[in-house]
């Protein structure tokens, strides 16, 4: 079993992209944001089983990183997030 380390973060620099989302509109409906994270090909630790803390929200990798090659100034790996569901202390 994979644990997040939770006491020693990676932290990079990404560029984030929307990607999808919907919007619940009854109650018990859930909203749903998805987003394309690019960073560096050397990031340590880039796995489908990572979470990413961003804007104050917590995120899981859906897609497994793909890789894209290039010059060294332009590869990088892209992962979509999906940001995990406002508990009710959240809203």
């Amino acid at each position: 079993m994979r644990v997040v380390d939770e006491d020693n973060p990676v932290v990079v620099v990404a560029a984030f992209i929307p990607d999808r989302s919907s919007r619940a509109e009854l109650p018990g409906q859930q909203q749903i944001h998805v987003v394309k994270m690019i960073v560096r090909d050397d990031v340590a630790g880039c796995e489908l089983w990572a979470q990413v803390e961003w804007r104050g929200s917590r995120w899981d990798v859906v897609t497994p990183p793909a890789y894209h090659h290039g010059t060294r100034h332009t590869r990088h790996v892209t992962v979509s997030l999906r940001r995990r569901p406002l508990t009710p202390t959240e809203v």
